[in-house]
């Protein structure tokens, strides 16, 4: 047994076997490259000197900031696994772009944006849908570029926003630990019913014009979209996606008053869900009191349980809960504290309401929806919003019963062995066909909106990310969950060495088996291997060819040497330690 000391980078396991480059591993340094050249390309088309998108801005649900900055959706991520610097500095420029272009842009009959639609660089007040996605970018930025002087700053501003540290922006109230509005910003919570204008923006020319992406004809419906909109006094389960500014807050700084505030939130919607037969409701009164701003009813309110509207150029039914949204608080509190508690709050729900379940026609069907007479919107799917994240965040068997059908898990069960290549040769295709629409887009920056360059973004990191460290892709401006990441200790960044490749085979509650592999024949290559994306994993020991390595460390450095790989059982203790953005190098000692 060879013996490492305890945070020290300087004995790394060395791996001398030599390998044959594997097919997985050239398609993974490949797909790498060719998303990262194919977001260039985008760049370059949509986007100008000062990182601001050619488009016409405008504020709402449809078209507004939000879908400006989630075109760099998945970028700080790709970096983060290791693509180019490329991808990180196009989007910061972006990002500080963005920043500008929608203080700049004013509404006119939207009382909510007539100074800007952005205010000390965050949206004025909306709801925690949208500002999830517009918080998918920067929220992983600190992956990458944790010191960065105005990324520090804005994560402890954003988190502020939510804390009662900016008197422009009481959206908190301590007493009854709510967020006081489904909409809700720099500007504070609006304490009123929202207008079909507050969410859909000042009128402009539609017809013939514009493509809306959302199916509507002319700004009349656009309007009609959200006339149902109105019910946002009040909290509501989206908003716990907020607390991802508290831990971004809190892995930046390390300062406990985040942690504290993210917890006491997260708690006073536990138990709610509690007092609610084991269901999150769907509004909480100004006074505390489930359903307080619905008459009572706790499925009631805009984005709820009972959210069913009418869709204005079919008159067709929608059913919108999004309360699903809200998983993000309950992931937010077992990254900080470890307990299995907030994991339990969420399966008690899934079991509530798949409890409900009939036999229609001689098949079982689940409910989605609530309502005043009843569970209804029933599937022939049990209700499995968040059911995967669950299973990850549980490691248990049991919670694999309501998990959609999923070929990663199949793979990591040793039953699907051709995944990882399927899966990556999907993802080339996939941007071949958005390039190819690239290409054949004669659109011009003044009949464009922000949400039609959407489908055109080449950084789909799902694949990557499940494949290479074992993750969930982060949904709605959460953090990353993940088993593995990799560092570069020689160029000293975030991401896995050029020519290393990495596979994460299986996952356990207790273990990971990674393979690595070097395919440069020349040189070799070292990576540091953190354990979580945030090092809240502890590794215990690290076995490779029948050799047991002691680590106890959430990091460890490997050195390949060229052209060899191997195979690395990794045993740890998950959630043993407090995330962090700090990269290894700064933490030894």
């Amino acid at each position: 047994m060879k013996l490492k000391t305890e945070n020290d980078l300087s004995l790394p396991i060395i791996v001398k076997s030599p390998l044959k480059p594997p097919f997985w591993a050239l398609l993974e340094r490949k797909l790498i490259n060719a998303q990262t050249q194919a977001c260039q390309r985008i760049f370059r088309k949509y986007f100008d000197e000062r990182g601001y998108l050619l488009c016409l801005p405008r504020w709402g649900g449809n078209d507004g900031s939000d879908d400006a900055i989630e075109n760099f959706a998945g970028w700080p991520l790709l970096h983060a696994l290791g693509a180019s610097d490329s991808i990180l500095e196009m989007y910061k420029l972006g990002w500080e772009g963005h920043l500008l272009q929608y203080t700049e842009a004013k509404t006119v009959e939207v009382e909510l944006a007539r100074d800007g639609m952005l205010y000390k660089e965050f949206p004025v007040s909306l709801d925690w849908f949208h500002h999830g996605e517009s918080m998918s970018v920067f929220n992983l930025q600190g992956l990458s570029d944790p010191h960065n002087e105005a990324f520090m700053n804005r994560v402890r501003r954003y988190a502020g926003f939510y804390m009662n540290e900016d008197s422009q922006a009481k959206n908190y109230d301590p007493e009854h630990k709510i967020i006081k509005s489904l909409f809700n910003g720099s500007r504070g919570p609006l304490l009123r019913k929202a207008t079909a204008l507050d969410w859909a923006g000042d009128p402009f020319e539609v017809e013939d014009r514009f493509d809306t992406a959302h199916g509507e004809r002319n700004f009349a419906e656009m309007l009609a979209h959200f006339e149902e909109y109105t019910d946002v006094v009040g909290d509501h389960p989206l908003n716990l996606a907020a607390t991802t500014l508290a831990v971004n807050a809190f892995m930046a700084t390390g300062d406990s008053k985040y942690s504290d505030w993210l917890i006491d939130y997260v708690d006073a919607w536990s138990q709610r869900a509690a007092d609610n037969g084991d269901i999150l409701p769907s509004n909480i009164g100004l006074d505390g009191i489930i359903g307080g701003e619905t008459d009572g009813k706790w499925y009631g309110g805009c984005y709820g349980w009972n959210f069913t509207v009418t869709v204005p150029q079919t008159g067709e039914k929608a059913h919108r809960n999004s309360i699903s949204r809200g998983i993000a608080g309950f992931g937010n509190a077992l990254l900080l504290t470890g307990n299995q508690f907030y994991v339990d709050v969420w399966r008690k729900m899934l079991e509530a309401v798949n409890s409900n379940a009939k036999l229609t026609d001689g098949k079982t069907v689940y409910p989605h929806m609530y309502g005043e007479g009843g569970w209804y919107a029933y599937r022939s799917t049990p209700y499995n919003e968040g059911a995967l994240d669950i299973y990850y965040w549980s490691m248990d068997q049991a919670d694999r019963k309501y998990t959609p059908p999923s070929d990663w898990l199949k793979f990591l069960d040793g039953d699907k062995p051709g995944f990882p290549v399927e899966a990556m040769e999907n993802e080339f295709e996939s941007i071949r066909l958005k390039l190819l629409g690239v290409a054949n887009d004669r659109s011009s920056p003044d009949t464009r909106l922000s949400d039609n360059t959407l489908p055109f973004n080449t950084a789909n990191t799902t694949c990557l990310t499940q494949l290479m460290i074992g993750g969930l892709t982060p949904r709605y401006g959460e953090p990353l969950h993940a088993r593995l990441r990799y560092f570069d200790p020689v160029d000293r960044r975030a991401g896995i060495p050029n020519d290393v490749a990495a596979l994460v085979e299986k996952m356990t509650d207790v273990s990971t088996t990674l393979l690595l592999v070097n395919i440069d024949p020349v040189d070799g290559k070292k990576v540091i291997i953190q354990t979580g994306a945030y090092g809240e994993h502890q590794a215990t020991t690290v076995e490779m060819d029948g050799e047991v390595f002691a680590v106890d460390s959430p990091f460890f450095n490997v050195q390949l040497n060229p052209g060899c790989g191997t195979k690395l059982l990794i045993r740890h203790d998950r959630y043993a330690n407090q995330p962090t953005l700090t990269h290894p190098w700064d933490r030894v000692g």
